[in-house]
């Protein structure tokens, strides 16, 4: 298990520290830079001065699902169908495609706080059945742990039993209870804050995926959050961790499930909870839902059957904006579709940061 060091981010990120395994996907795909097939030349061999071709590679790729009026997935539009608007301005589509089979990188985000105690083994049954159905061979998933600690519970693999195994060795971890207080910053207790004491990294687990793990990886790229939604404690705040999944290009879905007799009243809805509302900000801005689900083992075994049928009936639109100052700013994005007279219902990340090609990874 490979814990988050939250201090020493920074360094983490600029390789100081020990680096996370980063590892890309082998298939091409629409966001990745050109890459060239031509044979490598003898350099003894003098030839003629050549033109160096270059590519624009600021291709802008959207991933979207789409459904119809009643909230069934539509699978079989064209490019006449949809339009795409950048900051209210059309685009001209160059790529319009279904990406059914295109590879997936998943990251499973495991709320293992105390909200969680009695709803853990649903989440390692019902999760554990998912991962076996969804990964393909060509597909990974890493599995991430967050409590009072960030833990990389395994990195990349494609082998779901694995992952498994790995999620059923989670455990509930409130730095009290089957987490037993220790050092503060090394995993082994809470790190000192102002404020909120330390409770439920949230926030940071999905900065730290979305940043770490996922913002270097290519193509279909997304996160599911088995979490009650609450987070106590984090460096990081909800707009750092939804620009960090926009900035990688990561659909974020959310499950919410939590312990209901773990909040006053009986209800998630009561004692304060508050949850929901950032997490459906979150997954709006990056093109995921949230799915509540309480306690109830039925409808968790839904939520993720209706996320894999949309993971697996999704377009991707890829544009080159007719802005072309790549400035890092933000920039809103509207897809529309429509067929015959019926407009539809798009499921896509509301915007994107304009990061020139060379600095994106």
């Amino acid at each position: 298990m490979r814990r988050f060091a939250l201090p020493l981010l920074a360094l983490a990120l600029a390789g100081a520290a020990a680096p996370l395994t980063l590892r890309a996907q082998s298939a091409p795909s629409p966001d990745a830079p050109p890459v060239s097939t031509a044979p490598a030349q003898d350099d003894t061999q003098q030839s003629a001065p050549v033109t160096t071709l270059r590519v624009n590679s600021n291709l802008v790729s959207l991933y979207f699902t789409v459904k119809d009026k009643r909230g069934a997935l539509i699978p079989d539009l064209t490019r006449d169908d949809c339009a795409v608007f950048e900051d209210k301005k059309q685009q001209k589509v160059r790529n319009f495609e279904s990406k059914s089979d295109q590879p997936l990188t998943l990251g499973i985000l495991l709320d293992t706080s105390g909200s969680q105690q009695n709803v853990l083994p649903l989440e390692q049954q019902t999760g554990s059945n998912f991962l076996h159905r969804v990964l393909r061979d060509k597909d990974e998933a890493f599995l991430i742990s967050f409590d009072v600690d960030v833990n990389l519970i395994e990195d990349y693999t494609n082998n779901a039993g694995t992952l498994s195994r790995a999620m059923n060795k989670a455990e509930i971890n409130t730095a009290a209870g089957n987490g037993s207080a220790g050092i503060p910053g090394l995993g082994q207790g809470t790190i000192p804050t102002q404020g909120a004491p330390k409770g439920t990294l949230l926030y940071d687990a999905v900065y730290l995926a979305a940043g770490d793990k996922l913002r270097q990886e290519t193509g279909r790229k997304a996160m599911i959050l088995l979490t009650d939604g609450e987070d106590q404690g984090s460096k990081y705040r909800v707009q750092d961790a939804i620009e960090a999944a926009q900035k990688a290009n990561a659909i974020v879905y959310v499950i919410l499930i939590a312990d209901r007799g773990f909040y006053s009243g009986g209800s998630i809805m009561l004692g304060g909870y508050s949850g929901d509302q950032q997490m459906h900000r979150m997954a709006e801005a990056t093109g995921g839902r949230v799915i509540d689900v309480g306690n109830n083992g039925k409808k968790l075994e839904d939520a993720f059957q209706q996320i894999e049928d949309e993971l697996r009936t999704q377009y991707v639109a890829s544009y080159v904006p007719l802005n072309t100052d790549f400035d890092g700013k933000y920039r809103a994005v509207d897809i529309q579709c429509k067929r015959n007279t019926e407009n539809l219902k798009v499921q896509a990340r509301k915007g994107y940061y304009a990061v020139p090609a060379d600095e994106a990874q």
